[in-house]
């Protein structure tokens, strides 16, 4: 049998719920084998992070690389770095193997407020990894980072997606799911489309690994050959579901569901 390929280079979640866990666990309910270069060990559940352990950035590159020669990739997605040194050699090798689906969620902070990526390296996901991006999936608070400034309006959220494309990504989703609005709505820029995408906001905590399975979702559909904003819709409704059926696990921020086409 043979399935579309895509790899997550992320950090790892000891309690399952995010990071490449939820990434993997999402490939294969959407049907493609998915593969991993680990950026980061953390010791983490619901309740929060309370260690990370950053890996060597050359030990991050030899995991991409190994995928690369011999299984390759027809999309990947980037969740956790951490530092600038990483996101380097992250973008190198999306550069030097020619990943041209590359999705990158710009995870900043877990949800209970762990700093996942140091402010030094910032600028260095700007510039280095936004370019080759396909599509790139921040919340508003990563938004609001990236561009420099607040965003509060839904106007602010739609110049904010087409101020991430204008840095380089082809296409830009701004998640609206940190308001207190009736509905989730997101916003999705290509360059030329301008789309707004609502769905009905869902009365749970258990949130944990949403960034990541959307992310995810994405790329999944992007390695089955969907164009960008196909995958995003797909994605949409994909979280939509795993957080409706999301899990009773943990003391704290429960983890979204992405086997709920499965079990739940």
């Amino acid at each position: 049998m043979k399935l579309p390929v895509a790899l997550t280079v992320a950090g790892s979640d000891s309690g399952g719920g995010a990071g490449i866990q939820a990434d993997l666990k999402t490939f294969a309910a959407l049907g493609v084998h998915g593969t991993s270069a680990l950026t980061a060990i953390t010791a983490q559940n619901t309740l929060g992070v309370a260690e990370i352990m950053e890996l060597p950035p050359a030990l991050v590159a030899a995991q991409i690389e190994a995928v690369m020669l011999d299984i390759g990739a027809q999309a990947a997605k980037t969740g956790m770095l951490s530092s600038a040194a990483i996101i380097e050699v992250v973008a190198n090798s999306v550069a030097r193997f020619h990943i041209r689906n590359l999705v990158v969620d710009p995870v900043m902070v877990a949800k209970g407020g762990a700093r996942l990526l140091r402010d030094d390296a910032v600028d260095t996901l700007r510039r280095r990894l936004l370019p080759l991006a396909a599509v790139v999936t921040p919340n508003l608070p990563e938004a609001e980072v990236l561009l420099g400034r607040p965003i509060r309006t839904l106007d602010d959220r739609r110049q904010a997606a087409r101020d991430l494309v204008a840095l380089g990504a082809r296409a830009a989703v701004v998640k609206g799911g940190h308001t207190q609005e009736e509905h989730a709505i997101d916003h999705f820029f290509d360059g030329k489309e301008l789309v707004e995408l609502r769905s009905p906001r869902i009365a749970t905590t258990n949130t944990h690994g949403s960034g990541c399975v959307f992310s995810a979702a994405i790329a999944a559909d992007l390695a089955k050959g969907s164009d960008s904003i196909a995958a995003v819709l797909i994605a949409k409704e994909f979280i939509t579901g795993a957080i409706e059926r999301s899990l009773e696990v943990g003391r704290g921020h429960g983890p979204v569901n992405p086997m709920f086409r499965i079990i739940g």
